[in-house]
């Protein structure tokens, strides 16, 4: 029996291990996430660890209501010990869970905690992380994780104010933005007017016409490209496709302007219109666009107008999306202007899927221009992340994969990165143990884990 996250964690066989131990002390770029870069410049500390662990993180709030601890507990003010119990009192009932694992690699890297979490023991672990927190600011949270460059997700209004005085103190750490014009594109949203204004107010222009938008988010993309800005993302709910000769995308723009209801098909059309115009600007400025789609947000409509968005109560779409993505890439790809793309679904059928649509659309002098991002949200578990691996190997190179984010809003979340090269590691080794791979070749094979972890995401993001 193997020691409970003992050096050897996820790792099965003596390959598994000196292949991790080839990346395990490499640093971390965390190339897409949701931290605040404010939090960063003030050098934050946490008062508790609840305030750490539960403060914004909608994958806890989602378990704690499934075992069916009171909202109280979980979103509402409350009392942080209380909180902190709740969450220890489900733990045990998460085996196979990755917040199992997170949690207890979180306590263990961070914080010293080696001791199981439960009711029985959350008292003990109470006390003895909020000590620790006393000393652990966000900066050395950073520096324990051994992080080289975050990329946060930023607004095209967003002024950008503390990533320049980050960069203007030299701070060590690289923390770029990234620009995520999904308010702009949105435009059947209801608050689509309001948002108009206040991106009218940064640019110091009126927005009447779907040329004046496009103007302010070229205007503001420029203004990220100045302060570091090598990606872009997209979260879309599905993905759009309509080109029809008979459509007018800036009629569209007016009628939104005007109040009146749009068509499913004016939507689709304009969005369109703006991913396109999107992908060229990015390709222009050597911009990696990233795609995140096939997501419900928001299923549970009675707890949204209650709690707001990103409160843990989205789920899977199965909608084909496929069709409109292979059609959106192809037209970047016919006007020669496709950028670097990463395309997550989450959706866990779509792998082979994307796996394919990448090998359509490389190019020479890229590698790996086109590929699927790692396994995302939902599938960012131990069977999630080999089956992204698996697939994505059995269908392209997989030296040209470049591996792990922490798509969260915690700064203890890089230990998803450990977990992420473990799993890899123990992936790579057995292709080794089980005479798929020869042995004479493992130099090699630790060149691969090594750009994986590493030198691929700072090659193909140009940090």
């Amino acid at each position: 029996m193997k020691e409970f996250l003992g050096d050897d964690f996820l790792l099965n066989s003596p390959t598994a291990i000196e292949l991790y131990n080839e990346v395990k002390d490499l640093p971390i770029v965390d190339y897409h996430c949701h931290v605040d870069a404010k939090e960063i410049y003030k050098d934050v500390k946490f008062n508790t660890i609840t305030e750490a662990w539960l403060g914004g993180d909608h994958y806890k709030w989602r378990a704690m209501r499934n075992m069916g601890i009171p909202e109280k507990y979980i979103t509402a003010k409350c009392d942080d010990y209380k909180k902190f119990v709740s969450w220890a009192t489900i733990l045990p009932a998460m085996a196979g869970h990755p917040l199992y694992h997170f949690s207890h690699l979180e306590l263990k890297r961070y914080l010293g905690i080696s001791t199981p979490l439960n009711e029985r023991t959350a008292e003990e672990i109470y006390a003895k992380a909020n000590e620790v927190l006393k000393d652990l600011s966000v900066r050395k949270i950073i520096k324990k994780a051994n992080v080289e460059v975050i990329v946060t997700t930023n607004d095209p209004i967003d002024s950008l104010k503390y990533h320049k005085l980050l960069k203007e103190e030299g701070y060590e750490v690289k923390v770029l933005p990234a620009f995520r014009p999904d308010k702009a594109i949105n435009i059947e949203k209801p608050d689509y007017l309001d948002y108009l204004q206040k991106l009218s107010e940064v640019v110091g222009k009126s927005i009447t016409s779907i040329t004046d938008l496009k103007e302010a988010l070229l205007a503001r993309l420029d203004y990220f490209v100045e302060n570091g800005c090598k990606a872009a993302d997209h979260g879309l709910d599905y993905v759009p496709f309509n080109l029809k000769t008979s459509y007018d995308a800036s009629a569209t723009f007016q009628k939104a302007k005007s109040g009146e209801r749009l068509t499913r098909e004016e939507i689709d059309g304009f969005k369109t219109e703006m991913l396109i115009f999107c992908g060229i600007n990015y390709c222009k400025r050597n911009i990696a666009m990233e795609v995140h789609f096939g997501c419900v947000r928001n299923a549970n409509k009675d707890m949204f107008l209650a709690l707001g968005p990103d409160t843990g109560f989205d789920c899977v779409n199965d909608a084909n999306h496929v069709d409109n993505l292979y059609n959106l890439l192809d037209e970047l790809a016919m006007r020669h202007r496709l950028p670097k793309t990463l395309l997550y679904s989450l959706n866990p059928k779509d792998n082979a899927l994307l796996i394919s649509m990448m090998g359509a659309f490389n190019e020479y002098p890229f590698k790996g221009k086109v590929q699927q991002g790692s396994a995302w949200w939902f599938n960012d578990h131990k069977k999630g992340m080999e089956e992204q691996i698996a697939t994505y190997s059995a269908g392209a190179p997989i030296a040209t994969f470049i591996g792990m984010l922490t798509d969260s809003r915690s700064f203890l979340s890089y230990a998803r990165h450990e977990y992420f090269r473990r799993i890899l590691a123990n992936y790579l080794g057995n292709l080794v143990e089980q005479g798929e791979y020869p042995i004479s070749e493992l130099p090699y094979l630790k060149k691969v884990i090594r750009d994986i972890c590493h030198d691929n995401v700072v090659a193909y993001f140009g940090f």
